[in-house]
């Protein structure tokens, strides 16, 4: 009796298998590795996130720290502000999911999609000769009037010298 060649063998994988479904996420604030929130993107139990490297917008947006809980907010307003710093990872649908809910997906951000122009380490992961990509990003057209006349940043920090304590979520009242 002979077994199943790998050829065959590999070639019913591909078919009986389902496809999973990767989504690139471009992160700009608590969510970026040594950030408060970092530890969801790594959780396994929200799904997989592939980091692929660092990049920022190719347009300006307002990134801004608003709230009583000094939460980081990209307004949807492009050509405003500042070309935001941040990083770039696949995810499958299950952290997808997990992102939406925990964003607040579509009430308080949306994911819309970005143009991102690509670090050179995010260029080699990649294997791409593309120096830009698109990815969702979570913004938000729900804002307060005067945030769009806040300072605006270019790369978040939660511990950076703005002097804004960011409450994570076991924090708040």
């Amino acid at each position: 009796m002979r077994g199943i060649s790998g050829a065959t063998l590999y070639a019913t994988l591909l078919i009986c298998l389902p496809s999973i479904q990767m989504t690139r996420i471009f992160v700009y604030g608590t969510l970026k590795t040594g950030q408060p929130n970092y530890f969801r993107m790594v959780d396994k139990s929200n799904g997989a996130a592939k980091f692929l490297g660092t990049a920022r917008t190719v347009k300006k947006y307002p990134l801004v720290i608003a709230g009583e809980y000094n939460i980081p907010f990209l307004l949807n307003i492009p050509g405003d502000g500042q070309r935001i710093r941040g990083e770039l990872y696949e995810v499958d649908d299950k952290m997808l999911a997990f992102l939406d809910d925990f964003e607040s997906c579509p009430t308080m951000y949306q994911r819309t999609p970005v143009k991102l122009e690509l670090d050179a380490d995010t260029e080699e992961s990649l294997s791409s000769e593309e120096s830009t990509t698109e990815a969702f990003v979570y913004s938000t057209t729900a804002y307060k009037p005067e945030w769009p006349k806040r300072t605006t940043y270019e790369n978040y920090d939660a511990y950076g010298d703005h002097g804004l304590v960011y409450v994570n979520r076991e924090g708040r009242h």
